[in-house]
Protein backbone atom coordinates (compact mmCIF):
# COMPACT_ATOMS: atom_id res chain seq x y z
CA UNK A 1 0.00 0.00 0.00
CA UNK A 2 1.50 3.23 -1.24
CA UNK A 3 1.20 6.30 0.89
CA UNK A 4 -2.04 7.70 -1.18
CA UNK A 5 -3.44 4.55 -0.77
CA UNK A 6 -3.00 4.99 3.23
CA UNK A 7 -4.01 8.60 3.07
CA UNK A 8 -7.22 7.29 1.68
CA UNK A 9 -7.31 4.33 4.36
CA UNK A 10 -6.96 6.59 6.69
CA UNK A 11 -9.89 9.03 5.66
CA UNK A 12 -11.95 6.39 5.24
CA UNK A 13 -11.46 5.26 8.76
CA UNK A 14 -12.19 8.56 10.27
CA UNK A 15 -15.46 9.16 8.23
CA UNK A 16 -16.56 5.14 9.07
CA UNK A 17 -16.04 6.83 13.04
CA UNK A 18 -17.92 10.09 12.28
CA UNK A 19 -20.97 8.21 10.68
CA UNK A 20 -21.13 5.47 13.03
CA UNK A 21 -20.98 7.74 15.92
CA UNK A 22 -24.25 10.21 13.91
CA UNK A 23 -25.86 7.12 13.53
CA UNK A 24 -25.91 6.21 16.87
CA UNK A 25 -29.60 6.11 17.72
CA UNK A 26 -31.41 4.37 21.36
CA UNK A 27 -32.05 0.59 20.63
CA UNK A 28 -35.77 1.30 22.43
CA UNK A 29 -36.78 3.55 19.46
CA UNK A 30 -39.68 1.86 17.56
CA UNK A 31 -38.33 3.12 14.70
CA UNK A 32 -35.07 1.64 14.58
CA UNK A 33 -35.64 -0.49 11.85
CA UNK A 34 -35.07 2.16 10.05
CA UNK A 35 -31.68 2.89 11.49
CA UNK A 36 -30.43 -0.48 11.04
CA UNK A 37 -31.50 -0.14 7.37
CA UNK A 38 -29.72 3.58 7.20
CA UNK A 39 -26.73 1.74 8.80
CA UNK A 40 -26.48 -1.43 6.33
CA UNK A 41 -26.26 1.15 3.90
CA UNK A 42 -23.93 3.74 4.87
CA UNK A 43 -21.50 2.18 7.09
CA UNK A 44 -18.42 0.36 6.43
CA UNK A 45 -19.13 0.72 2.24
CA UNK A 46 -16.91 1.94 -0.40
CA UNK A 47 -13.54 3.96 -0.43
CA UNK A 48 -15.17 7.09 0.58
CA UNK A 49 -13.62 8.75 -2.82
CA UNK A 50 -16.52 12.00 -1.80
CA UNK A 51 -15.77 12.09 1.71
CA UNK A 52 -11.79 12.19 1.01
CA UNK A 53 -12.57 14.95 -1.30
CA UNK A 54 -13.88 17.35 0.98
CA UNK A 55 -11.58 16.55 3.75
CA UNK A 56 -8.59 16.69 1.31
CA UNK A 57 -9.48 20.38 -0.05
CA UNK A 58 -10.61 21.27 3.78
CA UNK A 59 -6.58 20.17 4.71
CA UNK A 60 -5.45 22.38 1.26
CA UNK A 61 -7.68 25.50 2.67
CA UNK A 62 -6.79 24.95 6.51
CA UNK A 63 -10.38 24.25 7.33
CA UNK A 64 -10.55 22.84 10.78
CA UNK A 65 -11.05 19.09 11.05
CA UNK A 66 -14.36 18.84 13.10
CA UNK A 67 -16.46 21.62 10.07
CA UNK A 68 -14.50 19.28 6.91
CA UNK A 69 -15.64 16.05 8.67
CA UNK A 70 -18.86 17.24 9.65
CA UNK A 71 -19.26 17.77 5.41
CA UNK A 72 -17.95 14.82 4.48
CA UNK A 73 -20.35 13.03 6.48
CA UNK A 74 -22.89 14.60 4.81
CA UNK A 75 -22.13 14.01 1.77
CA UNK A 76 -21.81 10.06 2.39
CA UNK A 77 -24.73 10.22 3.58
CA UNK A 78 -26.49 11.44 0.43
CA UNK A 79 -24.50 9.05 -1.59
CA UNK A 80 -25.78 6.58 0.46
CA UNK A 81 -29.41 7.10 0.27
CA UNK A 82 -28.83 7.67 -3.24
CA UNK A 83 -27.68 3.83 -4.12
CA UNK A 84 -30.81 2.68 -2.07
CA UNK A 85 -33.21 4.47 -4.09
CA UNK A 86 -30.88 3.14 -7.35
CA UNK A 87 -31.52 -0.34 -6.29
CA UNK A 88 -34.87 -0.15 -5.58
CA UNK A 89 -37.51 -2.61 -8.21
CA UNK A 90 -38.76 1.27 -9.15
CA UNK A 91 -35.52 2.02 -10.41
CA UNK A 92 -32.37 0.24 -11.73
CA UNK A 93 -33.68 -3.16 -9.79
CA UNK A 94 -30.06 -4.34 -8.59
CA UNK A 95 -30.49 -6.75 -5.75
CA UNK A 96 -26.46 -6.43 -4.41
CA UNK A 97 -24.54 -3.69 -3.34
CA UNK A 98 -21.02 -3.67 -2.44
CA UNK A 99 -21.17 -7.70 -2.35
CA UNK A 100 -24.19 -7.79 0.08
CA UNK A 101 -27.89 -7.93 -0.48
CA UNK A 102 -29.70 -4.36 -1.46
CA UNK A 103 -31.43 -2.08 1.60
CA UNK A 104 -34.61 -3.55 -0.29
CA UNK A 105 -33.42 -7.10 -0.07
CA UNK A 106 -32.25 -6.98 3.44
CA UNK A 107 -35.37 -4.80 5.09
CA UNK A 108 -38.26 -4.38 2.12
CA UNK A 109 -38.67 -2.49 0.13
CA UNK A 110 -40.64 0.26 2.05
CA UNK A 111 -37.67 0.40 4.86
CA UNK A 112 -35.52 0.97 2.26
CA UNK A 113 -37.32 4.56 0.98
CA UNK A 114 -37.66 5.28 4.12
CA UNK A 115 -33.68 4.59 4.93
CA UNK A 116 -33.14 6.46 2.01
CA UNK A 117 -35.17 9.53 3.02
CA UNK A 118 -33.63 9.17 6.08
CA UNK A 119 -30.14 9.69 5.40
CA UNK A 120 -31.09 12.59 2.81
CA UNK A 121 -32.79 14.23 5.92
CA UNK A 122 -29.49 13.55 8.27
CA UNK A 123 -27.44 14.91 5.87
CA UNK A 124 -29.04 18.25 5.56
CA UNK A 125 -29.25 18.15 9.43
CA UNK A 126 -25.21 17.23 9.84
CA UNK A 127 -24.57 20.48 7.54
CA UNK A 128 -26.94 22.75 9.28
CA UNK A 129 -24.95 21.60 12.82
CA UNK A 130 -21.54 21.61 11.13
CA UNK A 131 -19.01 23.71 13.57
CA UNK A 132 -18.63 26.30 10.58
CA UNK A 133 -20.00 30.18 10.41
CA UNK A 134 -23.40 30.49 9.78
CA UNK A 135 -22.12 32.17 6.11
CA UNK A 136 -20.53 28.65 5.79
CA UNK A 137 -23.22 26.42 7.10
CA UNK A 138 -25.71 28.10 4.84
CA UNK A 139 -23.68 27.84 1.38
CA UNK A 140 -22.68 24.07 2.65
CA UNK A 141 -26.63 23.18 2.48
CA UNK A 142 -27.46 25.01 -0.49
CA UNK A 143 -24.34 23.55 -1.93
CA UNK A 144 -26.16 20.24 -0.91
CA UNK A 145 -29.60 20.84 -2.21
CA UNK A 146 -28.43 21.59 -5.52
CA UNK A 147 -26.08 18.45 -5.56
CA UNK A 148 -28.78 16.42 -4.77
CA UNK A 149 -32.10 17.71 -6.32
CA UNK A 150 -33.22 18.67 -9.97
CA UNK A 151 -30.30 20.07 -11.13
CA UNK A 152 -28.01 17.65 -9.90
CA UNK A 153 -28.17 13.76 -9.08
CA UNK A 154 -32.29 13.76 -9.15
CA UNK A 155 -31.94 15.24 -12.53
CA UNK A 156 -29.48 12.70 -13.59
CA UNK A 157 -31.58 10.13 -12.18
CA UNK A 158 -34.77 11.20 -14.71
CA UNK A 159 -32.98 11.86 -17.61
CA UNK A 160 -31.79 8.05 -16.99
CA UNK A 161 -34.94 6.70 -16.44
CA UNK A 162 -36.14 8.26 -19.22
CA UNK A 163 -33.48 6.67 -21.80
CA UNK A 164 -33.85 3.18 -21.21
CA UNK A 165 -34.92 1.09 -24.76
CA UNK A 166 -33.65 4.00 -26.35
CA UNK A 167 -31.13 5.56 -28.60
CA UNK A 168 -28.39 8.01 -26.81
CA UNK A 169 -26.53 10.95 -28.39
CA UNK A 170 -22.88 11.80 -26.65
CA UNK A 171 -24.14 15.30 -25.98
CA UNK A 172 -27.51 13.46 -23.81
CA UNK A 173 -25.14 10.92 -22.16
CA UNK A 174 -22.78 13.75 -21.04
CA UNK A 175 -25.20 15.59 -19.46
CA UNK A 176 -26.87 12.38 -17.45
CA UNK A 177 -23.55 11.66 -16.27
CA UNK A 178 -22.69 15.34 -15.15
CA UNK A 179 -25.43 15.02 -13.66
CA UNK A 180 -26.45 11.58 -11.60
CA UNK A 181 -22.22 11.14 -10.79
CA UNK A 182 -20.52 14.23 -11.22
CA UNK A 183 -23.19 16.29 -9.57
CA UNK A 184 -21.59 15.17 -5.80
CA UNK A 185 -18.36 14.91 -6.77
CA UNK A 186 -18.17 18.53 -7.45
CA UNK A 187 -20.37 19.19 -4.63
CA UNK A 188 -17.73 17.31 -2.30
CA UNK A 189 -14.68 19.40 -3.57
CA UNK A 190 -16.69 22.52 -3.41
CA UNK A 191 -17.82 21.46 0.56
CA UNK A 192 -13.83 21.01 1.66
CA UNK A 193 -13.64 24.78 -0.31
CA UNK A 194 -16.04 26.24 1.60
CA UNK A 195 -15.08 24.96 5.09
CA UNK A 196 -11.68 26.45 4.60
CA UNK A 197 -13.39 29.60 3.14
CA UNK A 198 -11.33 29.48 0.13
CA UNK A 199 -11.79 32.02 -2.55
CA UNK A 200 -13.58 32.22 -6.09
CA UNK A 201 -9.82 30.91 -8.00
CA UNK A 202 -9.63 27.95 -5.93
CA UNK A 203 -13.35 27.06 -5.86
CA UNK A 204 -13.44 27.05 -9.61
CA UNK A 205 -9.96 25.02 -10.28
CA UNK A 206 -11.33 22.75 -7.65
CA UNK A 207 -14.89 22.40 -9.92
CA UNK A 208 -13.22 21.68 -12.76
CA UNK A 209 -10.94 18.99 -11.38
CA UNK A 210 -14.13 16.94 -9.95
CA UNK A 211 -16.14 18.05 -13.07
CA UNK A 212 -13.37 15.78 -14.68
CA UNK A 213 -13.03 13.32 -12.43
CA UNK A 214 -16.71 12.68 -12.20
CA UNK A 215 -17.01 11.81 -15.98
CA UNK A 216 -14.42 9.77 -15.73
CA UNK A 217 -15.46 8.03 -13.20
CA UNK A 218 -18.61 7.09 -14.66
CA UNK A 219 -17.20 6.18 -18.18
CA UNK A 220 -14.93 3.65 -15.95
CA UNK A 221 -18.41 2.15 -14.79
CA UNK A 222 -19.33 1.63 -18.00
CA UNK A 223 -16.00 -0.10 -18.81
CA UNK A 224 -16.17 -2.33 -15.86
CA UNK A 225 -19.93 -3.11 -16.45
CA UNK A 226 -18.52 -4.66 -20.12
CA UNK A 227 -14.49 -5.76 -18.82
CA UNK A 228 -14.70 -5.97 -15.27
CA UNK A 229 -14.56 -8.56 -12.21
CA UNK A 230 -18.40 -9.41 -10.97
CA UNK A 231 -16.61 -10.59 -7.22
CA UNK A 232 -14.55 -7.65 -7.33
CA UNK A 233 -17.51 -5.07 -8.35
CA UNK A 234 -19.86 -7.11 -5.68
CA UNK A 235 -22.29 -7.11 -8.39
CA UNK A 236 -22.82 -8.92 -11.84
CA UNK A 237 -21.25 -7.17 -14.60
CA UNK A 238 -23.43 -6.92 -18.17
CA UNK A 239 -26.30 -5.42 -16.59
CA UNK A 240 -26.24 -2.03 -18.78
CA UNK A 241 -26.51 -3.98 -21.86
CA UNK A 242 -29.16 -6.40 -20.22
CA UNK A 243 -31.32 -3.56 -19.71
CA UNK A 244 -30.12 -2.20 -23.52
CA UNK A 245 -28.62 1.37 -21.70
CA UNK A 246 -26.71 3.45 -23.90
CA UNK A 247 -23.15 3.98 -22.46
CA UNK A 248 -19.89 5.59 -23.28
CA UNK A 249 -18.67 1.84 -24.57
CA UNK A 250 -21.99 1.52 -26.72
CA UNK A 251 -21.10 4.64 -28.59
CA UNK A 252 -17.47 5.05 -28.72
CA UNK A 253 -16.36 0.89 -28.08
CA UNK A 254 -14.22 -0.15 -25.45
CA UNK A 255 -10.84 1.34 -26.95
CA UNK A 256 -12.74 4.57 -27.32
CA UNK A 257 -14.28 4.85 -24.08
CA UNK A 258 -10.97 3.71 -22.13
CA UNK A 259 -9.02 6.89 -24.46
CA UNK A 260 -11.90 9.48 -23.19
CA UNK A 261 -11.41 8.70 -19.92
CA UNK A 262 -7.37 8.81 -20.06
CA UNK A 263 -7.84 12.73 -21.83
CA UNK A 264 -10.43 13.62 -18.81
CA UNK A 265 -8.19 12.54 -16.07
CA UNK A 266 -5.17 14.47 -18.22
CA UNK A 267 -7.44 17.29 -18.28
CA UNK A 268 -8.30 16.66 -13.61
CA UNK A 269 -3.86 16.78 -13.57
CA UNK A 270 -3.89 20.00 -15.15
CA UNK A 271 -6.59 21.53 -13.27
CA UNK A 272 -4.75 21.29 -9.43
CA UNK A 273 -1.18 21.52 -11.35
CA UNK A 274 -0.30 24.58 -9.62
CA UNK A 275 -1.88 24.22 -6.37
CA UNK A 276 1.03 23.32 -3.20
CA UNK A 277 0.31 20.01 -1.95
CA UNK A 278 -1.75 18.75 -5.15
CA UNK A 279 0.15 14.71 -5.25
CA UNK A 280 -3.07 13.10 -3.17
CA UNK A 281 -5.60 14.65 -5.77
CA UNK A 282 -3.72 13.52 -8.71
CA UNK A 283 -3.19 10.19 -7.63
CA UNK A 284 -6.91 10.29 -7.02
CA UNK A 285 -7.73 11.02 -10.81
CA UNK A 286 -5.09 8.03 -12.30
CA UNK A 287 -6.93 5.90 -9.10
CA UNK A 288 -10.20 6.71 -10.57
CA UNK A 289 -9.05 5.71 -14.08
CA UNK A 290 -7.17 2.61 -12.44
CA UNK A 291 -9.57 1.40 -10.27
CA UNK A 292 -10.89 -2.21 -10.57
CA UNK A 293 -14.29 -1.74 -8.40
Amino acid sequence: MNRYEQQLASYATQVNDALRERLHFDRELRQIVVVDAMRHSLLDAGKRLRAAMVLEFGRLTHASREGAMALACAIEMIHAYSLIHDDLPCMDDDDFRRGKPSCHKAFGEANALLAGDGLLTLAFETAADAPLSDVQRVEAVRTLAKAAGVRGMLGGQVIDLGCEGKPVDLETLNTLYALKTGALLRASARLGCLAGNAGEELLETADRYARACGLAFQITDDILDVAGDAEKLGKPTGSDEENHKTTYVTLLGLSGARERARELIGEAGECVAAIPGNEFLLWVAEMILGRDH
